[in-house]
């Protein structure tokens, strides 16, 4: 089965572009133009030199010993947490800018729920001397205030957004219109695999260097090129897609996701769209969407910023649908003990959302021989007042 996004935009049922007719052009041309610039050479070249020289790749592919003493098999983390501005978001706003320079884009606008594709936009606007624009929700401006002052520090300007649960959902709402009030001029920087045709699958390729770089790390650590599984948290889908990218069609791999149950999947707060969606469009693409029976779209919870959203990227939908993933909805207690875990363990502090697929391993069944290549998506800085919080907590913290 070939699991890669079709001509017209769609993985299986799932994708395409439903847009307004003001923001047909822009996305028209940007259909027309992504494959030709991420495909020359003078792209490429530009492309790998900024990921090497000013993001900091490739990233380690630690192996985690202690991690994999306790789970009985043997666990390599992807650190996508060491790279320029603390996560994998910065390989695709270096490709997005890139391809918005080339087709001669003045003004930049971006959605962010966690901040850290807020920061990492802004970063490179900042490196390439373009205006920024990124909005955000209020509540995750109120949980994320170190990353707001980042992106302001970077010269964003930061618009809080007060409508339906002021979260990321809202944030990219809010993005849409000001690309339908300033269509010529503006690029819109999408953080994740989710939108109009192309940018799933736009987002999905600038990040597939996650999975190339796994290729050749494997090799050179357990003498062959492919894990066991490969695990990565999932919202929209990101840092997910490139993970998984390069390995979507060998069947020796399998896929584990691991998307935000928040306070359980019956409890009506919760953002596992793959459990609980039906089939709807969200912000320019058919997915899997939380909904109520007439359609509306429900307000999702998480604890994490970063994973606050009622869709999902269609690559995941499709993965999910075909069974080709397995799809774990893991709650906001599971995934803090996966971070204290991590931490005591390890050394490391995970990013709240890379916490949720760290969360999931307790439910895996492992044999010793096994190879599971786990992505840390991002650093905990930005969420340690979350952290700090639980400190007292021993059934989250444990015995301090």
């Amino acid at each position: 089965m070939n699991y890669q996004v079709d001509e017209k935009g769609y993985y299986g049922r799932f994708g395409g572009a439903y847009i307004p007719e003001i923001l047909h052009k822009c996305v028209e041309d940007l259909q027309r133009s992504y494959l030709r610039v991420l495909e020359s050479e003078s792209f490429r070249e530009e492309y790998r030199t900024l990921l090497r020289d000013y993001a900091g790749r490739p990233s380690p592919l630690y192996f985690a010993r202690r991690l994999s003493e306790r789970y009985g098999c043997r666990i390599y983390l992807k650190r996508e947490d060491l790279n320029h501005t603390g996560a994998h978001k910065i390989n695709n706003t270096i490709g997005q800018i890139l391809i918005a320079r080339r087709m001669g884009k003045t003004r930049i606008i971006a959605e962010t729920g966690a901040g850290q594709h807020g920061v990492a936009t802004a970063t490179v606007c900042a490196l390439m001397n373009m205006p920024c624009v990124v909005y955000m929700g209020q509540t995750d401006v109120e949980r994320q205030q170190a990353n707001v002052r980042k992106m302001e520090m970077l010269g964003a300007t930061v618009v809080p957004v007060t409508s339906g649960n002021m979260t990321l959902k809202d944030a990219t709402n809010e993005a849409i219109r000001d690309w339908c009030c300033h269509p010529a001029d503006t690029f819109y920087i999408i953080g994740s695999t989710v939108g109009p045709h192309p940018y799933p699958d736009m987002v999905a390729r600038l990040q597939s260097v996650i999975s190339e770089e796994i290729r050749v790390q494997l090799q050179e650590k357990e003498g062959r090129d492919y894990p066991d599984y490969l695990m990565a948290c999932v919202g929209g889908g990101s840092n997910a897609a490139g993970t998984v990218y390069h390995y979507l069609d060998d069947e020796r791999v399998k896929i584990v996701l691991a998307e935000a149950g928040g306070e359980g999947l019956l409890s009506g707060r919760s953002a596992a769209t793959i459990q609980l969606g039906r089939e709807g469009i969200i912000h320019g693409a058919r997915t899997l969407v939380m909904q109520t029976e007439d359609g509306q779209i429900e307000e999702p919870y998480s604890i994490s910023a970063g994973l606050d959203y009622p869709g999902i990227g269609p690559l995941h939908a499709n993965l999910a649908q075909t069974g080709r993933a397995k799809v774990l909805a893991v709650n906001d207690d599971e995934a803090l003990r996966g971070a204290f875990e991590l931490t005591r363990l390890e050394g490391i502090i995970p990013a709240l959302e890379s916490a949720h697929v760290l969360g999931a391993l307790p439910r895996m069944e492992f044999r010793p021989s096994d190879v599971v290549v786990l992505t840390v998506s991002g650093r905990g800085d930005k969420d340690m007042d979350t952290y700090l919080a639980c400190m007292d907590r021993p059934e989250i913290a444990g015995n301090l």
